[in-house]
């Protein structure tokens, strides 16, 4: 077996009808990532210790899935190559037996890296907040515009049937989110690579700040010198990124891309939003490009944070082939992706409404929207997760969530942290109270239920935040009614 270059290699590389096993399966990349490659012509199979829903579809699909992670799995399915989620612990039994075979290991982003490779034209989307938001309007856009592009975002989409890929035709455009976590998009090429916004995230990886600027510079490097660079024109922190990819490129005398910025706030900008409303709390602007006028939106999904994740996705279609009738048509029809403010029900008279929400800023965004909705009151049901983040945005989580006339919390979520670093989400809920908030922790999420039996009534709305550990409780309630 030839040895791949892992960071140059293209889907061509591999020979067709190749066995690509997938460790990991279930994770919502990884479950996307599965299906294009069975797409593209591979023997598809992979493992996962949670067997969900998710791997019931693949294996619905022809997948050989294993619903756990041992060296037989290799032994049985033979892969010619093994892809592996970065949430693979060390001493996996699965990829200890690839090593021994010399079954090639890549990991996640590697393998999105070589699709990205294999493609004329790429749109990659990132960004700290509302990646997949704006990821599923561009690509939307595209669709409408029949510009047929193959399609990966993370989290699932009613118009992708409730999947999270889509494939295209050949190979000539990819729309695809792409998430800074651990340096990942790195491996991603980019003819249009789109930055929504920079904030202080994922601070395993990244201890400060300015950690997190340089990494989205650097992002920008893997960007066709021809290409498109697409920002939020008032964000200081992409600012800061762009200045340092220019004065980097300046030094080294090559050309930097050009650089297209949206704005919804007045600051100037090659697209912008103006005459701005809320319409029972949906936004409703005009979208004008450098000047010239290409519609009204009035958009489904509430929160002034999705007219820049809408003016963003403008500016990628629109630069990719979308025209303006399609691009409007998209934002007026999408209703969200799956657990970004997604309506899962009623509960009692109430709405509920489940969004992954899980740091301060997104979090502070998310209750700002709902509280924007029709509603008598809103109860906050919270999870932070993971430990790391939730100790070094300690007090970025109590200013975010103090003004919340009720919170309840459940515990911290993490599946990739053995150490709680002596941090809880009591630890928030005390200081809330402290401070005059009214908060409340649950070790065990299922007694949050009880509580909010006790302290809904008809009209308010049931927001629950964070990861899909707590975002479970949402189809709980509404599966009582």
């Amino acid at each position: 077996m030839s040895e791949l270059d892992l960071k140059n290699f293209t889907l061509s590389d591999l020979n067709k009808g190749s066995g690509i096993y997938f460790i990991g399966i279930g994770g919502i990349s990884m479950y996307g990532l599965a299906q294009l490659a069975q797409g593209y012509g591979f023997r598809v199979g992979g493992s996962d210790n949670h067997p969900s829903e998710r791997t019931a579809k693949l294996a619905d699909t022809g997948i050989r899935i294993y619903n756990d992670q041992t060296s037989e799995n290799i032994d049985d399915f033979k892969p010619d190559y093994a892809v592996k989620t970065a949430a693979i612990l060390p001493g996996n039994a699965e990829v200890a037996r690839c090593l021994e075979k010399g079954i090639p290991v890549i990991d996640r982003s590697e393998f999105l890296g070589a699709i990205t490779r294999s493609h004329k034209s790429v749109i990659n989307i990132s960004g700290t907040h509302g990646k997949t938001t704006t990821t599923s309007m561009t690509a939307l856009m595209l669709i409408e515009a029949g510009c047929a592009p193959t399609v990966h975002i993370g989290a699932e989409l009613s118009f992708f049937d409730n999947n999270t890929v889509k494939l295209g035709e050949g190979h000539k455009l990819l729309v695809s989110e792409a998430c800074e976590f651990k340096r990942s998009f790195l491996e991603f090429s980019s003819t249009t690579a789109a930055i929504t916004n920079i904030d202080h995230d994922h601070v395993d990886c990244y201890p400060t700040l300015e950690d997190v600027i340089d990494v989205f510079a650097d992002f920008t490097d893997k960007v066709d010198d021809d290409g498109y660079i697409v920002v939020t024109g008032s964000d200081r922190n992409v600012s800061k990124a762009l200045d340092k990819a220019r004065a980097r490129r300046e030094a080294q005398g090559i050309a930097m891309p050009s650089v297209v910025t949206c704005s919804s706030d007045g600051t100037p900008a090659d697209f912008q939003a103006l005459n701005i409303e809320f319409v029972e709390g949906l936004p409703n602007f005009d979208i004008e490009y450098n000047g010239e006028f290409l519609g009204r939106a009035h958009l489904l999904v509430p929160g002034r944070h999705n007219i820049d994740n809408a003016l963003i996705a403008s500016a990628c279609a629109y630069l990719n082939g979308a025209d303006a009738y399609s691009i409007i048509k998209a934002l007026n029809e999408f209703d969200g992706a799956d657990g970004r403010y997604t309506v899962k029900g009623k509960y009692k008279g109430c709405d509920v409404v489940v969004d992954y929400a899980h740091h301060p800023t997104a979090a502070r965004a998310t209750i700002e929207a709902a509280s924007n909705m029709p509603h008598n009151d809103i109860l906050v049901v919270f999870q932070p997760l993971t430990f790391n983040r939730t100790k070094l945005l300690f007090e970025d989580y109590v200013t975010s969530l103090l003004p919340c006339r009720k919170i309840l919390f459940g515990e911290i979520f993490s599946d990739r942290e053995s150490d709680n670093l002596g941090i809880s989400s009591k630890d928030i809920a005390d200081e809330i109270n402290r401070r005059g908030g009214d908060a409340e922790f649950f070790a065990d999420k299922m007694d949050i239920i009880p509580r909010i039996d006790e302290l809904i009534k008809p009209g308010d709305i049931i927001l629950i935040l964070g990861p899909e550990d707590i975002r479970e409780l949402g189809d709980i309630l509404c599966s009582e009614e």
